[in-house]
């Protein structure tokens, strides 16, 4: 088996990678390559239908000229 060394771990991120190893009665060791293991199994994207579901939410009324100065208003509206 391989081993891994990481560096320069920020401390809070170290401290709750502990609490969650404790929480479910893990080393810490073993907390991270559980994380590293979830990471790495993430499901395929049917790339087809996130298209076709972003060409639905897209869709610009007709007779809308769709520029960035429209994009930078429609982007701002309701921001302080």
């Amino acid at each position: 088996m391989a081993t891994l060394t990481i560096k320069n771990i920020p401390e809070p991120l170290v401290k709750r990678l502990k609490q969650q190893a404790a929480a479910h009665r893990r080393s810490l060791n073993f907390e991270v390559i559980s994380y590293l293991e979830q990471m790495t199994h993430s499901v395929p994207v049917d790339a087809e239908a996130l298209l076709a579901r972003a060409r639905v939410l897209r869709r610009i009324p007709k007779g809308i000229r769709l520029t960035d100065r429209l994009l930078h208003e429609l982007k701002v509206v309701g921001r302080p």
